[in-house]
C-alpha cells in the first residue's frame, strides 16, 4: 500500500495538513534538543522528512532511517542526494519489530506518524529501547482524536469522507487513506499510549496535544 501511494506521499501530507505537519514535526524533533544527539534512528522513516528536518534543526547529527516501503525509500534518497545530505542520514528497508542494529546503538530515536502501523506495539517499542542507549530518549508523533464538541464533528467530516476521496483523486488510491482513518481509531492514544510506554520500560514520559488534539507527540526515555 505505501509502496503505491509513495509518488504522492510528501504533495498528499502537505495538502490534507494545510502544511500543519511540517509544525507538528519540528515541534517533535526538537524535544531532542536538550540530549544533543548524535546519532539518531528514525523508524518508519518513510521519504525521510524527518531525518531530513533533524539535521537541519539539530546540527551535526547522523541519522539512519528504516523502512519497510522501498517505494518510500526511493524518494527520500532521491531527497537526500538533492539535498547533498548523504554523509548524514543513511535510509536502510528495516522492520520497527526486527531492528537489525545492536543494543544500545543510538542517542535517540524518532517515529512520525509510524507507530499505529506497527503489527505488535508492544514489542516495536521495546525493540526501539533494546537500540537506545541508557539515558537516550524515543519521540513520538502520531495522530490523535479531538474530544471538543464544536471539533470532533469536522473532523471526522474530513477523515471519512474528504480525505479517503483527495488521496484517491491524487493517488489513486482511496483505500490507503480509508486506512489511514481506520488506523487512526485504533491506536491507543493519549494516556493508554503513555501506560503502554511505562509498562515496556521507558521512563520520564509525557504527552503533548498539537492543533486541538488532531496530534499528539510523545516522549520516553531508557
Amino acid at each position: 500500500m505505501f509502496n503505491d501511494i509513495a509518488h504522492r506521499y510528501d504533495f498528499l501530507n502537505r495538502f490534507l495538513s494545510a502544511g500543519i505537519d511540517i509544525r507538528w514535526r519540528k515541534k517533535a524533533i526538537r524535544q531532542l534538543a536538550s540530549k544533543k544527539p548524535e546519532h539518531i534512528l528514525d523508524v518508519a522513516t518513510g521519504t525521510a522528512d524527518m531525518a531530513i528536518m533533524a539535521r537541519d534543526l539539530l546540527g551535526n547529527v547522523q541519522v539512519t532511517g528504516i523502512d519497510i516501503s522501498d517505494g518510500m525509500l526511493n524518494i527520500g534518497r532521491e531527497k537526500i542526494a538533492k539535498l547533498q545530505l548523504n554523509p548524514y542520514i543513511q535510509l536502510l528497508n528495516g522492520d520497527s519489530e526486527a531492528i537489525k542494529f545492536p543494543d544500545n546503538s543510538f542517542d535517540a530515536v524518532m517515529v512520525a506518524f509510524g507507530v499505529r502501523n506497527f503489527q505488535d506495539l508492544e514489542k516495536g517499542l521495546a525493540e526501539i529501547k533494546r537500540v537506545l542507549k541508557p539515558g537516550g530518549k524515543l519521540v513520538v508523533l502520531e495522530f490523535s482524536k479531538p474530544r471538543l464538541p464544536l471539533v470532533k464533528p469536522l473532523y471526522e467530516l474530513y477523515m471519512k469522507v474528504i480525505t479517503p476521496n483527495v488521496g484517491k483523486l491524487f493517488s489513486k488510491n482511496k483505500a490507503a487513506y480509508s486506512y489511514l482513518d481506520e488506523s487512526i481509531r485504533k491506536f491507543p492514544e493519549g494516556k493508554k499510549f503513555i501506560t503502554i510506554l511505562n509498562q515496556t520500560g521507558y521512563t520520564n514520559t509525557y504527552c503533548k496535544p498539537l492543533s486541538l488534539g488532531i496530534c499528539s507527540i510523545y516522549c520516553g526515555e531508557k
